[in-house]
């Protein structure tokens, strides 16, 4: 994971009082803890920004006065009305002990039920791991190449040498959804759905898939007129207007 620098000075004062003219100075009142004991100090508002701004995450080498520390963000404070940060909790990390921090999910490839029609579904932006510094990504890279229409990829079913995923092993982090376009050209190409297709749906897209072949069975079941139903009698308008026709 990338590092970026950020510097800060220690708090003379404490309180609210404090706190809320350091705010006014563009000052972010903050707090590291994790290490020997926790350090109270500041960072300037407009710099901070600039790194929270962003869907990346981030080591902090944090320098306050002279004193040198890793750390990440972990706790963000905003004012409810100006959605500033008021204040930030910063852990100290050690390249011995474990972390749980929330990375970003980056898709990569192009799923093969996509290019047939199908929608793609990210269940999950940003997923929690634990681990060492060291084994910590920028992001959680997927391949989604072989995904098929009504294929998905569970938090169980990711790797990362080093890292435990956090949250149920079942929750879908992607997935390839039925298109009702795609179901429509199935139907009219007469070649129908794979078995393994129709057992990876979910029942509100087999629901679907089952309302279409009903509407289309339907439809041809109804297009063609009943024997002798619409047919004109023999002469048509013609010798009606004979028939009705007075005699000379």
């Amino acid at each position: 994971m990338k590092s970026v620098a950020l510097s800060g000075n220690v708090r003379a004062e404490r309180g609210s009082a404090n706190a809320g003219n350091l705010r006014k100075e563009e000052k972010v009142p903050c707090v590291i803890y994790g290490g020997k004991e926790n350090i109270h100090f500041t960072i300037n508002e407009v710099k901070f920004n600039k790194i929270i701004n962003t869907p990346e995450v981030y080591f902090i080498d944090l320098d306050v006065d002279g004193a040198k520390f890793k750390a990440i963000i972990k706790a963000l404070q905003f004012h409810p009305v100006t959605d500033r940060v008021i204040h930030v909790d910063f852990l100290e990390v050690f390249e011995d002990k474990a972390i749980t921090v929330k990375i970003p999910v980056k898709l990569t490839g192009r799923s093969k039920g996509i290019a047939n029609g199908g929608t793609l579904r990210t269940a999950k932006k940003i997923l929690a791991i634990n681990g060492l510094p060291s084994a910590i990504p920028e992001n959680i890279v997927i391949d989604i190449t072989e995904l098929k229409i009504g294929q998905s990829i569970k938090v169980g079913e990711i790797d990362y040498p080093g890292l435990t995923f956090l949250g149920a092993d079942n929750a879908v982090v992607v997935a390839v959804k039925m298109s009702r376009a795609v179901i429509e050209d199935e139907e009219g190409e007469g070649e129908g759905l794979s078995e393994e297709e129709l057992a990876a749906m979910s029942d509100e897209e087999r629901a679907e898939y089952d309302k279409a072949q009903a509407e289309k069975a339907e439809g041809e079941g109804g297009d063609k007129p009943a024997e002798g139903g619409d047919k004109p009698a023999e002469g048509g308008e013609e010798a009606k207007k004979e028939e009705a026709a007075p005699a000379e």
